[in-house]
């Protein structure tokens, strides 16, 4: 996995989420995990098939419902272009792409997203993200 972050303004949360992004790329699973809070609500896209799980609740559904799900499903799954954005003090805004082939179809993606991410105390305790489910669904059907 590989990331390309840009920082568009330097506040502790925006950092954090750039190491966040750069873990998710070196396969750090840990590190991503690390950041989140017990109780992080977590939404994926509405529409998105692994938005089934919605609210994941705390870091392992995360990593279970989603992250491990996109591991088994995708056989690469990449984010590129990423800009991070702080959005006042608690909230950070992240643009970008995904791009990646689905391992059942060989189907690929580059789909343009939108993470919205919410601090308190310096821990991720809420997650939305905007996605082109539209994409994505293509990429799965067989």
């Amino acid at each position: 996995m590989t990331a390309c972050v840009q920082t568009q303004n330097s506040n502790p949360n925006v950092e954090i989420i750039e190491g966040l992004y750069e873990a998710f790329a070196a396969g750090d699973g840990g590190a991503v995990l690390a950041t989140f809070s017990p109780d992080i609500v977590w939404n994926e896209a509405e529409s998105n098939s692994v938005a089934d799980g919605n609210p994941y609740i705390g870091p392992q559904a995360v990593a279970e419902g989603v992250f491990g799900r996109i591991g088994q499903e995708w056989e690469t799954f990449v984010l590129t272009d990423q800009n991070v954005y702080g959005v006042g003090e608690d909230m950070v805004l992240a643009t970008g792409r995904y791009q990646g082939t689905h391992a059942a179809t060989g189907k690929t993606i580059n789909a343009q997203h939108v993470h919205l991410w919410w601090f308190e105390n310096g821990m991720i305790t809420r997650f939305q993200q905007y996605v082109d489910t539209k994409q994505l669904a293509d990429a799965e059907a067989e």
